[in-house]
C-alpha cells in the first residue's frame, strides 16, 4: 500500500467522501440566497441611522460612492427596523453552520497547485480568498459585536460596513462564475467527476443527505435558540443563545430589555432630580429651559413603539406617554414645519452620546420625549427624566437621559 499523501495539495490528501459537486452546491445554492438577503438587510439597517444627516450618526465616515443608496429612513410601519434587523441577526445566526460546512466542503481547492493556470484561473483564486476571508471576518465581527463581546480593534460599524462590501463583491463574482454549474451538478443528483471528489476516499459513515440534515439540524437549533428574542410571547424564553433572551429582565411596567444602564453611562441621581434636571430646547426663535413639573404640564401624548437594537433584539410595543417633538420644536419657533433635531444626552460612556433625527421623524405624531413608560415614570436605566422615543428607529437613536434639543438644519 502507497504512503498516505502528506500535503494538503497532494492528490488524495484529503479523503472525505462526502465532498463533491452536488454537495458543495446544494450548500452554494442555500448560501447564494441566505447572503443577498443578508447583505440588503445590513445596508437597509445602515440606512436606518440616517448616517449622511449628521456626522454623529455617521459611523463610517469616507464611505463616499458606498452611500449611494442611502435614503431618508420613514417613520412607517413602526416596527420596520425590529423586522429588519431581527431577520438580519436571526438568518446570519442560522447561516452559520451552513458556511462552515460550505468552507469544510471547498477547503481543497484552497491548496490547488499551481496556484493560476490563467489569469481566468488567476481571478478565481483569488475572489475564493476574499470570499472565504470575507466570509469569515463578517460573521466573526457579527457574532461578537451580537453578543456584546467585541473585541477588534476598532470601531464595528466600519469595519462590519467595508467588509461586507468586500465580501459581497468576491461573492457575486463568484456566484456568477458557479450558479450555473451548481445548478447542472443539483439536477443531475450525483457526484460525478470532479476535483472535489477524492481519487482514494475513505469508506462513508454518512451519506451525502444525512450530511445536509446534520447542517440543517445545527441551523434549526440557532434559529430556535435566538429568533425568540425578536419576538413576543412564549418563544423569547426559547432564544436561549442570544443575550436579550429569555425571560424579561425584571417586573412591572419598567421590567422589559435594556442595553446600556444608568450606572453604565455615568448617570447620577442627583443631575436627573426634580431640582437639578433642565432640558434645553434650541430653536429658531430662542432658547427655553424646561423643569420636568413643566413638560408634565403641557399636552402629553401616547403612543405603543417597540424598542429595537442593532443586535437583533427587540422588545414588544411599550405605552409610552410624553410630549410630542413636534410640539416643543413649536415653542422655538418651529411649529409649522418641524426641522430636523440634534438630541444630546447626559451619558459620559458609550456610544451614541448625541444622535440627530430627521424632519419627517420629528413631525410624527408618535414621536415624543417620553416622561412615562406603560403608565409609570421611567427608571433611570430606561432614561429618567426623559428619553427620545421614534417610531421605526434603531434603539441608539432613541435617547436616553435627554439633557438638549436643538432644531435646525444639520
Amino acid at each position: 500500500m502507497r504512503d498516505a499523501p502528506r500535503l494538503p495539495s497532494s492528490p488524495g490528501f484529503w479523503r472525505s467522501p462526502l465532498r463533491g459537486p452536488w454537495f458543495t452546491s446544494v450548500l452554494g445554492l442555500v448560501l447564494l440566497a441566505g447572503i443577498t438577503v443578508l447583505f440588503l438587510t445590513g445596508l437597509v439597517s445602515y440606512a436606518a441611522y440616517n448616517p449622511d444627516l449628521s456626522p454623529v450618526n455617521d459611523k463610517t465616515p469616507g464611505k463616499g460612492l458606498l452611500g449611494f443608496y442611502l435614503f431618508a429612513w420613514p417613520t412607517d410601519p413602526h416596527w420596520l427596523y425590529r423586522l429588519n434587523q431581527g431577520v438580519h441577526v436571526t438568518l446570519g445566526l442560522t447561516l452559520i453552520p451552513v458556511l462552515l460546512a460550505k468552507l469544510w466542503s471547498v477547503v481543497p481547492r484552497l491548496f490547488t497547485l499551481p496556484p493560476a493556470r490563467s489569469l481566468a484561473h488567476a481571478l478565481e483564486r483569488v475572489s475564493l480568498l476574499l470570499l472565504v476571508g470575507g466570509g469569515l471576518f463578517e460573521f466573526v465581527t457579527g457574532v461578537l459585536n451580537v453578543q456584546l463581546d467585541y473585541v477588534f480593534p476598532g470601531s464595528f460599524y466600519p469595519l462590519h460596513f467595508y467588509g461586507a462590501w468586500v465580501f459581497f463583491a468576491a461573492f457575486a463574482a463568484h456566484a456568477a462564475l458557479k450558479t450555473p454549474a451548481a445548478v447542472r451538478n443539483l439536477r443531475r443528483m450525483r457526484a460525478g467527476a470532479d476535483d472535489l471528489v477524492s481519487p482514494r476516499p475513505a469508506e462513508p459513515t454518512v451519506s451525502r443527505r444525512g450530511a445536509l440534515w446534520f447542517v440543517g439540524g445545527g441551523s434549526l437549533l440557532l434559529f430556535a435558540t435566538t429568533a425568540g428574542q425578536n419576538t413576543d410571547g412564549p418563544l423569547r424564553r426559547t432564544a436561549l443563545l442570544a443575550p436579550h433572551g429569555g425571560a424579561e429582565p425584571g417586573s412591572g411596567p419598567n421590567g422589559f430589555q435594556i442595553n446600556k444602564t444608568a450606572a453604565y453611562a455615568g448617570i447620577s441621581a442627583a443631575e436627573t432630580g426634580e431640582e437639578a434636571w433642565r432640558l434645553v430646547v434650541t430653536g429658531r426663535t430662542g432658547t427655553v429651559r424646561l423643569s420636568r413639573a413643566e413638560l408634565l404640564r403641557m399636552p402629553l401624548h401616547s403612543a405603543a413603539l417597540p424598542i429595537a437594537c442593532v443586535e437583533g433584539w427587540s422588545t414588544s410595543d411599550q405605552w409610552w406617554r410624553g410630549v410630542r417633538l413636534r410640539d416643543l420644536a413649536a415653542l422655538v419657533g418651529d411649529g409649522q414645519d418641524p426641522p430636523d433635531v440634534f438630541v444630546e444626552s447626559l451619558q459620559r460612556h458609550g456610544a451614541f452620546r448625541r444622535a440627530a433625527l430627521r424632519a419627517n421623524q420629528v413631525a410624527d405624531e408618535r414621536s415624543l420625549l417620553a416622561l412615562y413608560v406603560n403608565g409609570e415614570p421611567l427608571s433611570p436605566d430606561h432614561g429618567h427624566p426623559a428619553r427620545i422615543i421614534v417610531p421605526a428607529a434603531p434603539g441608539v437613536l432613541n435617547t436616553k437621559w435627554v439633557a438638549r434639543l436643538t432644531f435646525g438644519e444639520l
